[in-house]
C-alpha cells in the first residue's frame, strides 16, 4: 500500500514541473504579444509620418514632380499597417529578448549567465547599428546610384509595397551582417576555431565579405563595398575581443594553479611541522622523566 501510494506522486512531479514551464512560457509570450500590441496601437496614428520617414532616403532623391505610387487597391492601408507592425516589433526587441532571457536564465550556470548577458546586449546594439547604417549610409548612396543609371525617358515611380519589402530585406541583412563579431566570438569560445586560425584565413574572409555584399546589395561596387568593409572591421573586432578574453581566462587559470600549488605546499609543511613538534614533545617528556628519576 505504501509503495503504490508513493509512486504516483513521484510520476506526477515531473509532469507538474513540465506544465509549470509551459504555463510560464505561455504567460511570457502573452506579455510579449501585448507589448507589441500596445506599441502598435500607440504608433498607428503616426503611420503616415513613419512611412514618410522611412521613405525619405528615396523621396529626397527622386526627380521633382515624381512620387511613389500604390499599385494595389488596399496598399495605401496595408503597407503602413505592415510598416507600423514591423516598427513595433523592432522597438520591442529589447523587451522581447528580456522575456526570453528570464525564461531560460534559471536553467543556466553562473558562468553561462555572466557571458550570456553581455552577448545579448551586444547583439541588440549591433543589430540596431546595422539598421541605422543601412538607413543613413547605404540608402542615400544606393538610391542615388539607381536613379542615376535609369535610362533616359524612364521616370522612377516606385510602388510603396515593393519599396517596403526592399528596405525591410536590407535592414534585416545589415542587422544580421553586423552580428559578425558575436559569431566570431562564439565560434572561438566553444572551441570550434582559434583567433590564430581565423587570422590565417583573413584573405578568404575578405573575399567572402565582398561575395556576401554582392548578394545582399544591388550589383554595384559602392553598395558592395559599403557592406563588406564594416563586416571586415567587425570581424577584426571579434578577433581582438576573443584574444583579450582568452588571455584573461589563461591568466585566471594560472592564478588558480598557483593557489592550488601553494595550498599543497602548506599542507606538507604543516605535516612536517606537526611531526617536528611531536618529536620535540617526546624529547622533552624523555628529559623530564630522566630528571624526575634523578
Amino acid at each position: 500500500m505504501t509503495e503504490n501510494s508513493i509512486s504516483p506522486d513521484k510520476n506526477q512531479e515531473p509532469e507538474k514541473g513540465f506544465m509549470s514551464h509551459l504555463l510560464e512560457l505561455r504567460d511570457r509570450m502573452m506579455r510579449m504579444v501585448l507589448a507589441v500590441l500596445i506599441l502598435f496601437i500607440a504608433l498607428f496614428g503616426f503611420s503616415e509620418q513613419i512611412f514618410t520617414f522611412v521613405a525619405q532616403p528615396l523621396l529626397s532623391l527622386m526627380p521633382e514632380g515624381t512620387s511613389m505610387i500604390a499599385t494595389g487597391v488596399a496598399s495605401p492601408f496595408l503597407v503602413p499597417f505592415k510598416l507600423v507592425l514591423m516598427v513595433s516589433v523592432f522597438i520591442a526587441v529589447p523587451y522581447l529578448l528580456y522575456e526570453l532571457w528570464a525564461f531560460i536564465a534559471p536553467g543556466l550556470y553562473k558562468n553561462e549567465k555572466s557571458m550570456a548577458v553581455p552577448l545579448l546586449l551586444s547583439s541588440i546594439i549591433l543589430f540596431y547599428c546595422g539598421v541605422a547604417f543601412a538607413y543613413f549610409v547605404l540608402f542615400p548612396l544606393l538610391f542615388g546610384f539607381l536613379i542615376a543609371i535609369a535610362p533616359e525617358g524612364v521616370v522612377m515611380m516606385t510602388d510603396i509595397g515593393q519599396y517596403l519589402d526592399f528596405i525591410l530585406a536590407i535592414f534585416f541583412a545589415f542587422g544580421i551582417a553586423f552580428e559578425v563579431p558575436i559569431a566570431v566570438f562564439l565560434l572561438i569560445m566553444i572551441g570550434a576555431t582559434t583567433p590564430d586560425a581565423l587570422a590565417e584565413k583573413r584573405a578568404y574572409i575578405v573575399v567572402g565579405a565582398f561575395v556576401i555584399g554582392m548578394f545582399l546589395t544591388p550589383p554595384d561596387i559602392i553598395s558592395q563595398t559599403i557592406l563588406a568593409v564594416p563586416m571586415l572591421l567587425l570581424f577584426e573586432a571579434g578577433l581582438l575581443i576573443s584574444r583579450i578574453v582568452l588571455k584573461r581566462r589563461a591568466e585566471n587559470q594560472d592564478d588558480e594553479e598557483e593557489d592550488d600549488d601553494y595550498e599543497e605546499m602548506s599542507e606538507d609543511e604543516m605535516d612536517d611541522e606537526l611531526d617536528r613538534m611531536e618529536a620535540e614533545e617526546d624529547k622533552e617528556e624523555t628529559e623530564n622523566d630522566k630528571t624526575d628519576d634523578k
